[in-house]
């Protein structure tokens, strides 16, 4: 049987998201469909690129649709604002049991990956043995996860950023677009590796870093 599912977000990553489940279903996955979007700016009706808006976001209207059985995927994602995106999913009463993970066929994820509910993984990601994908993770496409890495609870891994082996990322960080993150590295709570670094040490928490080699730039709003 195939999940219904809303996103909870609009025109950026929820739509990308929206896309690649739509690609998904016509290469045959089915196991779950894109309904709409729920969006604070979005009434009911509007289209947000070629997906409809099912109404504005609110603790209501989540446990509404969760008890007419549908599930969520949590696209809110803002570098520098992660902490905010937290408290919002918390508000909404979002819980592990009501979201949906989203692997798209086209990924290779390792027979032994642990993967959490609610976490995207999106076209021709690459995720190695032994790797924990945690709670809320996106990964965008192309992306390479190494073994024996975690990935931290809503944390986002753009596209074509290679996160090397036994990485550690933090609860809200973020690797940047066609970043390379070494082996055996951290990256700290709501985090930052900049877009084209190249990260060789460890980051702590609350810090951009950016270059290459990665150099501390500034601490993270």
């Amino acid at each position: 049987m195939t999940q219904k599912v809303i996103i909870i977000g609009g025109i950026g990553s929820g739509s990308v998201i929206a896309e690649a489940i739509k690609d998904a279903n016509q290469r045959g996955y089915n196991e779950i469909s894109v309904e709409g979007f729920l969006n604070d700016r979005a009434e009911a009706g509007t289209m947000l690129d070629g997906t409809p808006s099912l109404g504005i976001h609110t603790s209501e209207s989540i446990k509404e649709f969760y008890n007419r059985g549908y599930k969520f995927i949590y696209s809110l994602h803002r570098i520098g604002g992660e902490r905010r995106m937290i408290q919002l999913f918390e508000e909404l009463g979002l819980k592990p049991e009501m979201l949906a993970t989203f692997v798209h066929p086209t990924a290779y994820v390792a027979r032994n990956v642990q993967i959490d509910p609610g976490a995207v993984i999106m076209p021709y990601v690459m995720i190695s043995s032994a790797a924990h994908i945690s709670l809320n993770t996106l990964i965008m496409t192309g992306a390479t996860v190494g073994h024996n890495t975690t990935t931290g609870e809503f944390s986002h891994i753009a596209s074509q950023a290679v996160v090397g082996a036994y990485i550690k990322m933090g609860k809200g960080s973020n690797v940047g677009l066609n970043a390379t993150v070494l082996e055996y590295k951290t990256i700290g709570q709501f985090s930052v590796v900049g877009m084209g670094s190249v990260l060789t040490k460890n980051v702590p928490d609350n810090e951009i870093w950016v270059g290459n080699p990665a150099h501390f730039l500034r601490v993270a709003e």
